[in-house]
């Protein structure tokens, strides 16, 4: 069941990993982006220094003027907000087949949703919290891509859904590029138990247009397929619904199954379920039993491998004790 993967291509905060940029010169350490350093394809970009501020430099906020939000650097009290602004839409015009972002959380330039917002440039208590400069634009016109800050991708089950939705994109531009109805079909059949594991109204949906009985075109299937992908993983999957396609799944092996072995499953089912083991326990027992009894229609799910196995978090901890993280 070794695959090869389709490298996503992702903008990241250049502080994170990349350079010593941040104000104070310093870089931001994170073993998650280390890790995805061979497996994906980085843009590292610092709109601060893009704009000319330098390194270090005094720091800058976001202050609200008259509703509007300026970029301020307190120290100097100059305003860098046309500069920022002109850079951001310059910058996000200008890069293509963009699967994803890593923003640095809280950055006045970066930051997606915690960007302390001032009532004055003055020192002065934030008035509420919101998405900084560049944080905003991606947000507007990358409204359905992968966009996470660094600080959430500690938590276990947002990288899970982060990495799957990734590579899911990044496979799927392959499907755009060949503008092959082949391939989609392909797409669509070897994502089912992925898509299924996020619901099934969207696995639905997606293989009503994959049929096509309203005899579209390629390029209207294509776009629409695309815009509900983005639909389905628009949440992390729930835990029940990976329990629905485990059992779903089990039911190709079950019957060249000892009872023991079915019993291990079915625990393993309640351990996920319960919190004291990660999805990959029961995950890999099904893996196991696919190679072992040759079953080749789950042989290419995407399901048991929706990412590089070296990016498997062996430590995480179950989805099923989790809350909701995408509201």
């Amino acid at each position: 069941m070794v695959k090869s993967f389709i490298k996503p291509n992702i903008v990241i905060s250049r502080c994170i990993e990349f350079d010593k940029c941040r104000y104070n010169a310093q870089i931001i350490s994170s073993d998650f982006v280390k890790k995805l350093k061979p497996h994906f394809n980085f843009i590292a970009v610092c709109p601060e220094v893009e704009i000319g501020l330098g390194i270090p430099r005094s720091a800058v906020r976001v202050v609200l003027n008259n509703k509007k939000k300026q970029l301020i650097q307190p120290e100097t009290n100059k305003n860098f907000t046309e500069e920022m602004n002109e850079f951001c839409i310059d910058f996000l015009n200008h890069i293509e087949n963009i699967d994803g972002f890593i923003l640095k959380s809280r950055s006045p330039s970066c930051g997606i949703k915690d960007v302390r917002i001032y009532p004055k440039s003055e020192k002065t208590a934030p008035i509420y919290r919101e998405s900084g400069f560049l944080g905003e634009h991606v947000l507007k016109f990358f409204t359905n891509s992968s966009i996470e800050d660094e600080a959430r991708l500690r938590n276990p089950a947002i990288r899970e859904h982060f990495l799957r939705k990734i590579y899911t994109m990044s496979s799927f531009r392959k499907v755009i590029k060949s503008s092959d109805i082949n391939e989609l079909i392909k797409f669509h059949s070897e994502n089912k138990f992925l898509l299924l594991s996020y619901g099934q109204k969207y696995l639905k949906k997606l293989g009503q247009i994959v049929a096509n009985n309203k005899k579209q075109s390629l390029k209207t299937i294509l776009e629409e397929y695309e815009q509900n992908l983005y639909l389905a993983f628009n949440k992390g999957a729930r835990c029940t619904n990976n329990i629905n396609v485990l059992q779903h799944t089990f039911g190709y092996v079950s019957n060249n199954l000892n009872s023991d072995e079915k019993k291990m499953f079915i625990d393993s089912i309640t351990d996920f379920r319960n919190g004291r083991i990660s999805l990959s326990v029961p995950l890999n027992l099904i893996k196991s039993w696919v190679l072992r009894f040759d079953v080749e229609y789950l042989r290419n799910q995407t399901f048991f491998e929706p990412y590089p196995l070296e990016l498997l978090d062996a430590n995480a901890i179950s989805i099923c004790s989790l809350r909701e993280y995408w509201q």
